[in-house]
């Protein structure tokens, strides 16, 4: 597993075995960042993320080698924050990221309350917790977390997480492989 593109561009990136963790592919995290970038490579030059069920940290480090300002990285296991700081680390980022060890509905919570307003909130639960979709984004849309977000959830291909959430509705669904991305977005962006 490796970044990518942009700063860090091709270093190596940790993961822990065994653990229940399933780092999202370079491949899907390329197809992700080139739709986002839309062949602008500065287009998420000073964003800022929230890296939900964050596991290895790979999508939030990706967002920062690209540019990203701030990342908030979202996990409750304390092996997996461990990892998120070890692959950090060697990259010498300071200041550009928070590391909440905690639930999801929590650090929503949380980071509402911190008035955190980003541009992206990337959420990719282990798979078998499919009612962590619906849980989760029931929560961002009851929250001003999502308010000119777009929220990308990855997800089986195979596995629908839904088209709405309250105001939040789905705008874009992307398949690849196995794996799919949903891309949501708060109602009111669009009128």
């Amino acid at each position: 597993m490796r970044i990518i593109a942009g700063q860090f561009r091709s270093r190596q990136l940790r993961s822990l075995r065994g653990a229940g963790i399933r780092p999202t592919s370079d491949r899907l995290r390329e197809t992700l960042f080139n739709v986002l970038c839309a062949g602008n490579p500065d287009a998420l030059e000073g964003s800022v993320w929230v890296d939900l069920f964050a596991g290895t940290g790979a999508v939030g480090i990706e967002a920062l080698s690209r540019g990203a300002a701030m990342v908030h990285f979202v996990e409750s296991s304390k092996p997996a924050t461990e990892l998120i700081r070890k692959n950090l680390d060697p990259l010498g980022i300071t200041g550009r990221f928070q590391i909440l060890k905690q639930d999801v509905g929590r650090a929503i919570t949380a980071l509402d309350l911190q008035q955190v307003r980003p541009n992206f909130i990337f959420l990719d639960p282990p798979y078998a917790m499919r009612e962590a979709y619906a849980h989760t984004l029931a929560a961002l849309a009851n929250s001003g977390l999502s308010a000119g977000a777009l929220i990308i959830a990855e997800h089986e291909k195979k596995f629908d997480p839904g088209d709405q959430f309250q105001k939040l509705r789905r705008v874009r669904r992307l398949d690849q492989g196995d794996a799919s991305l949903s891309f949501y977005r708060m109602e009111e962006c669009y009128n």
